[in-house]
């Protein structure tokens, strides 16, 4: 299975409340990357099922597990269960790299706010 393990963890938001960032807070996907860290479009339909994510957090509540899925160029955090909340959209996810130090945005659907997360951990799954 030719994915990419990454995990992002939330960074300075100073105006939502976490000016230091938080390690506890974040997210785990399994993305179909290239090898310059770009998402794969034609690799995520041959492993769709296998491009999952999680959502970590010391809040129970909040944690979630879902699957990545794309509508156009738009890639999304989609949530299988109801009381875990709507896709949370990934900012430009698309154009962006997923390298180590990388940043990336995420729009939580559920709370209407865009945070800032990095990429502190990418491992490659071997298939």
């Amino acid at each position: 299975m030719p994915l990419t393990r990454v995990v992002l963890r939330l960074s300075r938001n100073p105006d939502a409340g976490y000016p230091g960032g938080d390690d506890d807070r974040g997210y785990v996907i399994k993305a179909p990357l290239d090898d310059d860290g770009r998402f794969d479009a034609e690799l995520w339909k041959k492993h769709r099922k296998d491009c999952t994510v999680e959502r970590f957090s010391p809040d129970q509540d909040e944690e979630a597990d879902g699957w990545l899925t794309h509508r156009g160029s738009k890639w999304y955090f989609h949530w299988d269960e109801e009381d875990e909340g709507p896709d949370d959209a990934a900012f430009r996810l698309g154009e962006h790299t997923l390298r180590l130090g990388d940043y990336i945005t995420v729009h939580n659907e559920a709370e209407d706010e865009d945070l800032v997360y990095k990429v502190t951990e990418t491992t490659r799954l071997k298939g």
